[in-house]
């Protein structure tokens, strides 16, 4: 199973420098070659093929116009056609029906303004893992890394990222065998909501930590100092970067979060259920950014590939599943309610139910899972007795009497 490792790299003042160079090359690499293939496409001539677009690159290197592309590792080069070939193959697969999802636009031309940067190092470049726990990245030199935990094996490629906010990281991509952890009995339901981040069928409720709505002011701040600077200004660059580091620290804070508690969720259960909202549907309504605050989408991901990594079992309920209208008590269904609507007693049983729990426990249901109500905030609320009970009937008091 491949998985990604990724830490936070600490370059000096040159190697940030070399890797700007390097960022500029693969970008021009990748706007050439696209640039030809559209040309190719108004003039009708055929599509041009991957191995005359490396070929090209090989002539493009030979010419004083180009020859700085010989500065930096050609596998640098050759990976951003790569790129610019995946994207052309999933925008044809998009466009024919055999990518699902929602379509997949062409490629577009690389900016230097661009909101990231990266470029990728396969085994053919070289690269490793120094003993004193550096990186040696060849024509870079040997860049600090942070190590929050070893590798588990030997990485095939690695992948060097500048984000918005000038930090740089070393995403490896290596290769582990699923390691299933002790066989557990908890099997659990998640309800995901907004006023609740998760609500567990057995009756434990997770706050919602809400990190955009409580940076909000902070946000607002570095904004509003954005843009008061005037455009291509130094002060503008110093300012936009403040706004994307407070940016990424809401990001990193709900990563973080996602990240311990689906941890949690797989180690303690042996089976795990959720189910499967309509996120871009709720995200263009009046609650969108409450929707992703949450971030629903990245903590489900989160937990099927976990489940899959620990040999736990993962289950997706459909979306149209009507978790919130029936009776987890006794199965009687009674129909939609409007949100506002957080307890209701069942015309069936009498039970009082509370939305997001019992929602949870029919998410477990749903999915095939023995659940029970242990915990559960679900009591029996007052019935008539019923008339063939002794002494609830007048007759019956007035034959004693």
């Amino acid at each position: 199973m491949l998985v990604r490792y990724r830490y936070r790299l600490y370059p000096t003042p040159g190697q940030q420098q070399a890797l700007a160079r390097v960022f500029g090359c693969a970008r021009v690499v990748f706007n050439d070659a696209l640039r030809t293939r559209q040309q190719a496409h108004e003039a009708g001539l055929p599509h041009i093929t991957d191995a005359e677009l490396s070929a090209r690159l090989t002539a493009c290197k030979a010419t004083p116009e180009r020859a700085w592309l010989g500065d930096v590792s050609a596998v640098i080069l050759q990976q951003a056609l790569a790129d610019l070939n995946a994207a052309y193959r999933n925008f044809f697969a998009s466009c024919s029906g055999k990518r699902k999802g929602p379509t997949v636009a062409p490629p577009r031309f690389r900016s230097r303004k661009d909101r990231r940067q990266a470029i990728r190092f396969t085994a053919n470049a070289r690269f490793r893992v120094l003993p004193n726990g550096k990186l040696r990245l060849p024509k870079i030199g040997d860049v600090a890394v942070r190590w929050s935990r070893p590798l588990p094996s030997k990485p095939s490629s690695v992948t060097v990222i500048k984000d918005p906010a000038g930090r740089y990281f070393a995403s490896f991509v290596v290769e582990t065998e699923p390691g299933p952890l002790p066989q557990t009995e908890p099997l659990v339901g998640i309800d995901l909501g907004l006023a609740h981040f998760a609500v567990l069928s057995d009756g434990r409720k997770i706050a919602s930590p809400q990190f955009l709505r409580r940076a909000e002011k902070k946000l607002r701040r570095r904004q509003r100092d954005l843009s008061r600077k005037q455009k291509g200004s130094c002060n503008r660059a110093k300012a936009r970067v403040k706004a994307a580091r407070a940016h990424a620290r809401v990001a990193d804070a709900r990563r973080d979060f996602h990240h311990q508690l689906s941890t949690r969720l797989i180690r303690d259960n042996q089976a795990v259920a959720v189910e499967d909202l309509e996120v871009k549907g709720l995200a263009r309504t009046r609650l969108a950014k409450s929707v992703h605050d949450a971030g629903w989408a990245a903590f489900v991901a989160m937990l099927e590939y976990k489940a899959r990594l620990y040999g736990r079992e993962f289950h997706r309920i459909g979306r149209f599943e009507p978790t919130s209208q029936v009776c987890s008590a006794c199965g009687v269904k009674d129909g939609p309610k409007p949100l506002h609507v957080r307890a209701w007693q069942c015309q069936g049983c009498g039970a009082w139910l509370d939305r997001d729990l019992n929602a949870a426990i029919n998410v477990a249901r749903a999915a095939g899972l023995a659940v029970t109500a242990c915990g559960a905030q679900v009591r029996p609320g007052p019935v008539l007795a019923q008339r063939s009970e002794a002494g609830t009937h007048p007759k019956s008091h007035r034959e004693a009497a």
